[in-house]
């Protein structure tokens, strides 16, 4: 019998329970699924971040750690984490990805906001130009930034990635390094952030990058909200570098009800709801990266501690 230890949330429990009884039996595991397992009978760890960490240090037996989320920036670091750890990587967080940023790239392409609300009743005629005359840039080409950028590019926008280490992504130039992030940045009259959070990559739009974007740019960050100044984002949106910026993350959240963010007309704000874990597909990602390590087989999405994902 194999011991599995649920460490994502009690709340989550009334979700998951379901789902990952049925996917550890359709990948032929005899497995016990709890929230209580004593450290020294524990052999695998399904762990969201919650406020109440646990200390890994006890659970000595333990494969691996399987997180529910693609982001690790919040256990990655844990000193107490000894255990190999995977991230999340499953179709159905990419699906819920791809759907929220094209959604919110046409959005911004098309000028739907002036369109749908028009002061005064305005007859706005104020036709957008075609996709295909338009840079989008995404900035990251992991599996969620990857599938993004090609479905943009089967909308037909021009689109361009970027990346730490320089990729292929069929139907979209990539570029990696520092000259690579300026000619994206530079060039992207809406830039899409998929990046995750490292030492490397906080603020990564600070006020000089912002700088370098097009005039009236947008910017729509899924990502992380770290990887984007906020004091800097709120000038270049006050002087008008910036048009409009679209977040579903934040430093802090919820995102404080005092925050200018909130009040501003040139940002939309979304309660990180992107490109949420769904539990029937998590699942079965989570249940078949168990039965390969207990076939004897590595463990897929294993998180590089050095990098930090």
């Amino acid at each position: 019998m194999t011991n599995i230890l649920f460490a994502a949330g009690g709340f989550r429990w009334g979700q998951f329970e379901a789902p990952l009884r049925a996917a550890l039996a359709e990948a032929g595991l005899q497995a016990d699924l709890s929230l209580e397992h004593a450290p020294d009978e524990t052999d695998y760890i399904i762990y969201a971040p919650n406020k109440h960490f646990i200390d890994f240090a006890p659970y000595g037996r333990v494969k691996l750690v399987q997180s529910l989320w693609a982001g690790v920036e919040n256990i990655v670091t844990d000193a107490t984490l000894t255990q190999p750890l995977a991230r999340m990587v499953d179709e159905g967080l990419s699906e819920g990805m791809v759907e929220w940023v094209t959604g919110h790239v046409l959005r911004h392409h098309l000028g739907m906001d002036r369109h749908i609300v028009n002061p005064g009743h305005e007859w706005v005629f104020d036709p957008a130009p075609l996709a295909r005359t338009r840079n989008v840039g995404v900035l990251g080409l992991g599996a969620l930034g990857a599938a993004c950028a090609q479905a943009l590019a089967a909308l037909n926008f021009n689109v361009l990635g970027w990346s730490r280490s320089l990729k292929a992504v069929d139907g979209v130039a990539c570029f990696a390094g520092d000259e690579g992030l300026r000619e994206i940045v530079s060039r992207s009259s809406i830039l899409v952030l998929l990046l995750p959070l490292t030492g490397a990559t906080e603020n990564l739009l600070n006020a000089e990058r912002l700088g370098w974007m097009p005039k009236g740019a947008v910017i729509v960050n899924p990502g992380r909200g770290p990887l984007i100044d906020d004091d800097a984002l709120l000038a270049a949106l006050e002087s008008g570098q910036i048009a409009q910026a679209t977040l579903d993350v934040f430093r802090e959240e919820p995102l404080p009800q005092g925050h200018p963010f909130w009040a501003h007309p040139g940002v939309t704000v979304t309660p990180h709801i992107a490109s949420e874990t769904r539990p029937e597909t998590a699942s079965r990602v989570a249940a078949q990266n168990i039965a390969r390590v207990e076939r004897g087989e590595p463990p897929l999405y294993l998180v590089d501690r050095q990098t930090g994902y």
